[in-house]
């Protein structure tokens, strides 16, 4: 085989995966759009303050927020086949990091910069022993979900602590009332761009959906999964900061298995299936969403609070047989 051939054989079979993902990522997020607007409009019809009052948007986005930004990092582990089910309590370690940071006299920026680089380094040791150990991303995950929750109650001796920083500190990073919505839909265009238009994005999909296929190609499967456990867990940290800075105070017991499963939730009513080789990030923001609007409107409207788990659970069941479906019916489509 000549040299050009083989050079070719990478970007040739990443762009096959490039033409099925933008089929299948824009319809998945045209389908959820749709839907959100449906609920949107039901909600707005049965209480007239679900969308048109400040304190309900704010509140609408402070839900949305931290379940979409962890979510964006699960979509990239998701799409590779796999998963990370210690984010939530990364979530509650990175803000304590900052803040001890903080307190040994290091500035703010530093700081977070410091909280920021203990849960990469958490996405690291998750990486590394799933990659190279060869262990379930799922079993790997499960051990670092509890012993980073064991490490956080210790070094915190399980007493909140309050945020640091000045006054525009607080407001950037979560002070504000949208600023967390912010975050999210910045860090949304920039991780959709990356997943569409770069070769860590079209390759992170071609090595879910074919990873002998990928690895055969000259695509370094191990390497971008290493680097998307890293980018899942950063994520998770900065969630947990700006949380911690809009209630002011930085909680041991905050975040938890519950913010880790409605990110995986907004993921695959975003249109993710839990398979591999396929995803959407602005799909994973809008099944956040819908998620935020279940639960504040079934609140407005004076639904109990213990619907909303049997919404999420039905909302998940149905959204992962119709993506199971659709895939179906595309590959007999492309047969």
């Amino acid at each position: 085989m000549s040299d050009s051939v083989k050079q070719a054989q990478p970007s040739h079979i990443a762009s096959r995966p490039r033409a099925r993902f933008g089929t299948f990522a824009w319809s998945a997020e045209l389908r959820i759009l749709l839907v959100a607007i449906a609920v949107a409009a039901y909600f707005e019809a049965a209480n007239h303050d679900f969308l048109l009052t400040s304190a309900s948007l704010q509140n609408l986005s402070q839900f949305v927020a931290p379940a979409a930004i962890i979510g964006f990092g699960e979509i990239m582990l998701m799409i590779g086949g796999e998963i990370d089910l210690s984010a939530g309590m990364v979530f509650a370690f990175a803000p304590f990091i900052m803040a001890f940071a903080q307190d040994a006299g290091a500035p703010m920026w530093l700081a977070v910069a410091a909280g920021l680089a203990a849960a990469g380094l958490v996405g690291f040791v998750n990486g590394a022993v799933t990659v190279f150990l060869r262990l379930p991303s799922f079993v790997t995950t499960l051990g670092t979900l509890f012993l980073i929750n064991g490490i956080t109650l210790t070094i915190s001796h399980g007493t909140p602590v309050s945020t640091p920083g000045g006054p525009l500190f607080t407001a950037v990073m979560g002070g504000w009332g949208y600023s967390e919505i912010c975050w999210a839909v910045a860090i949304a265009l920039s991780m959709h761009v990356m997943l569409r238009h770069t070769r860590w994005g079209l390759h992170t999909v071609a090595s879910g959906a074919n990873p002998l296929g990928a690895s055969e190609a000259g695509i370094h499967v191990n390497r971008l999964k290493l680097g998307n456990f890293i980018l899942a867990a950063v994520l998770a940290g900065l969630t947990g900061i700006l949380e911690g800075v809009r209630i002011t105070s930085i909680d041991p017991q905050a975040g938890g298995n519950q913010i880790m499963f409605l990110a995986v939730a907004a993921a695959v009513i975003g249109g993710t299936p839990l398979t591999g080789g396929s995803g959407t990030i602005i799909g994973g923001l809008i099944g956040a969403a819908v998620l935020g609007m279940l639960n504040d409107g079934f609140t407005l409207i004076g639904i109990n609070a213990f619907t909303f788990n049997i919404i999420l659970g039905a909302a998940i069941l149905a959204a992962m047989i119709f993506n199971i479906h659709v895939a179906r019916l595309g590959r007999r489509g492309r047969s």
